[in-house]
This record gives structure tokens, C-alpha cells and sequence, in this order.
């Protein structure tokens, strides 16, 4: 007996002096495992003679009894414990003010390429849209590109095979769409184009927005009257000035390149110039009777002088702290 109540009295202080629940389960295999020390006196009542077993066997029950009453209220005050640490390095003041959420908004390149079309729309141009994935015949040759030419190397532009390639400008929108209408034709096309390039102002995918005019009595000075208009109001500045200087491209001719004036001085801001005669014959419209212009302009390049950015890498960074300037 004097064994028994050793056996409980040293249980309840190694339970009582148990911080862990792992080291808590070790301490229980000591009293009541496969090898506990209650569990051998309970294997030994098979020893004692018929008269002393029950009062021995009431004694141990009692005692095992008491062991798993104070191991179990142990377990409990442990988890207990744990839980009330986790509340506790978890607390909340609800007495603090709360913290207003962030507002999102729109790209710098998307609110630019909204006022774009917002701009044309009011000139009377609609929006068409194609693929960014082109044949070689939409992006090349019904463009009256040559088979020699530089645009179609394979350093210039990304091949998905022989045959298709990740649009290298918006061009192509304009001959799927006078495929399908007749003139008098008035669209502007937008879009994500891709060609091999990349540094503080050319990025491998970036955005070009394209006119195309075609009616009957078009001329160039239809098309500089636009552009120049459109620039102007864009930029709201009433007093700048757009020049056209003479260039080549092989689906217009003649061709230019249009600068406007920019802090003293003269900035490239695109190609433009009359439809070439083949590219109207390519989507069946009479080169005789009608006549168009087109330009093109980037749409990165013009968000870039409008927010004052100087590098265009800027835009795709995914800088929250410079993004959110254009909330």
C-alpha cells in the first residue's frame, strides 16, 4: 500500500511539473504503459493469495483511477495554455482606428490608350480589333512587304512557325476589316504588338494604335489635318506643332515620319502616309476610285511624354509605389 501511494504522489508532480503534451504522453507510459509500474503490480495480483487479491486490486484500480483523473485535468491545462499564448500573440485592439483599404486603378497605359480612343471617336473613326497572333500573309504580304525584307527576319520577329508569327504591329486589324467592309472606310485599330526589342524606351510586347482612312477624295492634307488635331488634344497644348518628314514604308506611299514640338525641339512620334495601290488591290478596293491614308503611333511613347516617364520598363515593373501615382 505504502508503495501505491508513492506511486501516485510521485505521478502527480511529474505531471504537475510537465510543460509539453509530447513529454506529458512519456511521463503516462512510466505509471500506465505496456511497462508502467502500476500496470507490472496489476500483472502481479495473480501472486497474491485468494483473500489479500481484491483489497489489493480495489487499492490499484483506485490509484490508476487517480493517476488518469490527474493526467487527463493536465492535457487540459496544457491545451488550455496553448491556446490562450496563441490568443494572446494574436490579440486584436479593437479600440485602434481601422485601416482604410487601397483603391485600385487603372494602368497607365490602359487610361492612355482610353483617351486615345476616346479622342478618334470624336473625329468619327470606330474600333476594329483582330488577333495577336498573325498568318504571314496579314502581317506581311497583303502589306506589301517583300519577301527580302528586314521586318520578316527571324531577329526582328517572334515565329510561332513557318507560317504565323506574334503580330510585329496593328496593320494586319486594317486588312481583315477592309476584307469584310467596303469603303468609305474610318477605323482605328489598338492593340498589344510584339517585336525583338528591349531597353529604356522599346519593350519586347508594347501597344500601338493605328488609323486608316479610305473614301474617295482623300489626301495627305486629310491626314495631317488629323493627326495634327488629335496631338493637340491629346496633349492640350493648342500651340504644337507636328512636321512630316519624308520617308519610306512599303505599304503607303508617300510616306512620313511625324515629329511634333517637345521642349524646344522635335520628338518621332510615328509613321503615317497614303495607302500603297497594292494593298488596296490585295483586299479587292478599286485603287482607281478610292484613296486612304494611315498612321501609326505608339501608345507607350505617348503615355511616357503625357505622365513624364522616362523609362518605359517602368510601365511593366509591377511597381505598386509608381503605379499608384495613376490612381
Amino acid at each position: 500500500m505504502e508503495e501505491l501511494q508513492q506511486i501516485l504522489e510521485q505521478a502527480l508532480k511529474q505531471f504537475a511539473d510537465t510543460t509539453d503534451e509530447a513529454e506529458l504522453e512519456q511521463v503516462k507510459a512510466r505509471y500506465l504503459g505496456k511497462e508502467g509500474s502500476l500496470t507490472v503490480l496489476l500483472k502481479g495480483l495473480g501472486k497474491l493469495s485468494a483473500e489479500q487479491r481484491p483489497a489489493a486490486g480495489a487499492r490499484i484500480n483506485q490509484v490508476k483511477q487517480g493517476i488518469e483523473a490527474a493526467l487527463q485535468q493536465r492535457r487540459e491545462d496544457l491545451q488550455n495554455n496553448k491556446l490562450a499564448n496563441k490568443l494572446a500573440a494574436e490579440s486584436l485592439d479593437v479600440t485602434l482606428p481601422g485601416r482604410g483599404l487601397g483603391t485600385g486603378g487603372l494602368h497607365p497605359v490602359t487610361r492612355t490608350l482610353q483617351r486615345i480612343e476616346q479622342l478618334f471617336h470624336s473625329l468619327g473613326f470606330a474600333t476594329a480589333s483582330g488577333p495577336e497572333i498573325e498568318s504571314d500573309f496579314y502581317n506581311f504580304t497583303a502589306l506589301n512587304i517583300p519577301e527580302n525584307h528586314p521586318a520578316r527576319a527571324m531577329h526582328d520577329t517572334f515565329y510561332i512557325d513557318s507560317q504565323h508569327v506574334l503580330r510585329t504591329h496593328t496593320s494586319p486589324v486594317q486588312i481583315r476589316y477592309m476584307e469584310n467592309n467596303q469603303p468609305p472606310l474610318k477605323i482605328i485599330s489598338s492593340g498589344r504588338v510584339y517585336r525583338f526589342d528591349s531597353d529604356a524606351t522599346h519593350s519586347p510586347m508594347f501597344h500601338q494604335v493605328e488609323g486608316l482612312w479610305v473614301d474617295e477624295e482623300i489626301s495627305f492634307s486629310n491626314l495631317k489635318g488629323v493627326v495634327q488635331d488629335f496631338l493637340k488634344r491629346f496633349f492640350e497644348q493648342d500651340d504644337l506643332q507636328v512636321r512630316f518628314r519624308p520617308s519610306f514604308f512599303p505599304f503607303t506611299e508617300p510616306s512620313a515620319e511625324m515629329d511634333m514640338s517637345w521642349n524646344g525641339g522635335w520628338l518621332e512620334i510615328g509613321g503615317c502616309g497614303m495607302v500603297h495601290p497594292n494593298v488596296l488591290k490585295n483586299v479587292n478596293i478599286d485603287s482607281e476610285k478610292y484613296l486612304g491614308f494611315a498612321f501609326g503611333l505608339g501608345v507607350e511613347r505617348l503615355a511616357m511624354l503625357r505622365y513624364g516617364v522616362n523609362d518605359l520598363r517602368q510601365f511593366y515593373d509591377s511597381d505598386l509605389r509608381f503605379l499608384k501615382q495613376f490612381n
